[in-house]
C-alpha cells in the first residue's frame, strides 16, 4: 500500500513544481502611449503575482501595416507572440489562426458588449475577449473656441466656418501653420473609418449593406466627400493625405490645430502632465452632414492567443488565458471607453454609432481612398494653377 502513497505524493510534488514554474510570455500591447502604459502594466502586475516574466512587443502603428506582419508571422508559424491585439475587423480574417477562448472563459465574456463578443465570435468560436471599445470623436480646443464666441460644431458646415475663423485670427497673430481640422486621410484602414462616418453622418448609407449590394453611388454619398475634399487646402493641410492617427494627434498636441477626429486614446495623452494643451480640450460627438444626424464607425481591441505560441500546450495553458482574462476583465482593465468619455458621449446618450466592421474592409478602403484623394487632388491642382 506504500507504493501507491509513494506515487501519489511524488505527482503531488511534481506538480507542484510545475506550478510554480517561471516562464515568460511575450504581449503585443499596440504601439500609442496609452496601450503600452495600461497593457504593459496589468501584464506586468500579472506576471509579478504569478511568477512569470511578461515582454511587451511593439507592432506596426498603423493597423493595416499590423495586419500584414501577422499575416507573415502566421504564414511562417511564428511563435515569437503569445498574446496578440486584434481589430475589431479581424477575426473572420485571421480566423484559421486563433484559439478558441470559449473552452476557457467560463462565461467571461458576458460581461462585454454582446455585440462585440458576437464580432469576436467566428463558427462558434471565440476568437478573441474584448480588451477596449471605442468610437471615433470629434476633438476641439475649447480655450480658442471661447476666445472667439464660438461653440462646439454639430454640423461640419458649422466645423468649416469655425475653423475658417480660427485659422485666420491665428496665423495673423503670428501662428503660420496653425490648421483647422486634422484627420486620418492616409489610404489605410483608419481613414476607412473617416469616410465612413462622412458618409453615414450624410445619410448616405454604407458602402456595402445589409444584403451585399454596393450603395455606395448615392447622392448623399457624393456630397459627404465632396464635402471632405472641400476641407484639403482650406481648413486641412495637403498633407493630411499621409496623416494616421499618431500624425493627427501630433499636429493637435501640439497646439496647431482647432479640431481632430480621433478615437478615445487621445484623450489621456491631450491631459498629461508635459502636454502643451493640457486643460484646453474638449471632446463632442462628430457633427452631422446636412439631412443627417452624427455618426462614429465603431472600433476597438481584442486579446487573442496565436495558434503557433510555444506556450499553448501542457501546464502553461491556463496561466497564458489566466492573463488574458485578468486584462479584460472589470478590475484588470478597460473594457471599453475611457470614462470620461463613455460617460459623456454614451452614458449620457450623446453619441450614435456607425459600422466599421464591414464584410468588405478592403473595399470600403479602395472606393474611399480613391474618390476623396483623386477629388482632394483635383482642387489643389486647381488652386495651384
Amino acid at each position: 500500500m506504500r507504493l501507491p502513497r509513494i506515487l501519489a505524493g511524488a505527482l503531488l510534488a511534481l506538480g507542484a513544481t510545475c506550478s510554480l514554474q517561471a516562464a515568460t510570455l511575450t504581449i503585443a500591447c499596440g504601439s500609442n502611449a496609452a496601450d503600452l502604459e495600461f497593457c504593459g502594466k496589468y501584464a506586468e502586475d500579472w506576471g509579478r503575482k504569478n511568477g512569470h516574466t511578461v515582454k511587451l512587443y511593439s507592432p506596426p502603428a498603423s493597423s493595416t501595416d499590423n495586419l500584414a506582419l501577422l499575416r507573415q508571422q502566421f504564414a511562417a508559424k511564428s511563435t515569437d507572440v503569445d498574446v496578440m491585439m486584434i481589430d475589431v475587423v479581424w477575426p473572420g480574417v485571421i480566423k484559421d489562426h486563433l484559439v478558441d477562448l470559449k473552452k476557457y472563459s467560463n462565461g467571461a465574456e458576458a460581461r462585454h458588449f454582446p455585440a462585440i463578443v458576437a464580432n469576436n465570435t467566428i463558427e462558434g468560436k471565440l476568437l478573441g475577449m474584448p480588451w477596449f471599445t471605442d468610437a471615433g470623436l470629434l476633438y476641439y480646443r475649447k480655450d480658442l473656441l471661447d476666445k472667439h464666441g464660438l461653440k462646439a460644431p454639430d454640423t461640419w458646415d458649422a466645423l468649416a466656418a469655425a475653423a475658417k475663423k480660427v485659422m485666420a485670427a491665428e496665423r495673423g497673430a503670428g501662428n503660420a501653420d496653425f490648421q483647422g481640422f486634422v484627420f486620418q486621410g492616409k489610404a489605410y484602414e483608419g481613414f476607412a473609418c473617416n469616410a465612413l462616418e462622412w458618409v453615414a453622418s450624410f445619410g448616405g448609407g454604407q458602402v456595402v449593406d445589409g444584403a451585399g449590394n454596393i450603395t455606395i453611388n448615392n447622392p448623399s454619398a457624393a456630397k459627404a466627400l465632396d464635402s471632405a475634399a472641400g476641407w484639403i487646402g482650406t481648413i486641412t493641410p495637403g498633407g493630411v493625405l499621409n496623416y494616421n492617427e499618431e500624425d493627427a494627434r501630433g499636429v493637435f498636441h501640439n497646439g496647431k490645430a482647432l479640431f481632430m477626429r480621433n478615437w478615445p486614446y487621445a484623450w489621456s495623452l491631450s491631459q498629461a502632465a508635459d502636454s502643451p494643451v493640457k486643460g484646453k480640450v474638449g471632446v463632442a460627438p462628430l457633427p452631422a452632414g446636412s439631412g443627417g444626424k452624427p455618426a462614429a464607425t465603431l472600433g476597438g481591441w481584442q486579446l487573442a492567443v496565436p495558434k503557433y505560441s510555444k506556450n499553448i500546450w501542457g501546464w502553461m495553458l491556463h496561466d497564458q488565458f489566466g492573463l488574458i482574462f485578468v486584462l479584460t476583465s472589470n478590475s484588470g482593465s478597460t473594457i471599453s471607453m475611457s470614462g470620461f468619455v463613455r460617460r459623456e458621449m454614451v452614458d449620457n446618450g450623446n453619441l450614435g454609432f456607425g459600422s466599421a466592421a464591414s464584410t468588405s474592409l478592403t473595399l470600403i478602403i479602395f472606393l474611399s481612398a480613391v474618390v476623396f484623394m483623386r477629388a482632394a487632388r483635383v482642387r489643389l491642382s486647381e488652386e495651384a494653377s
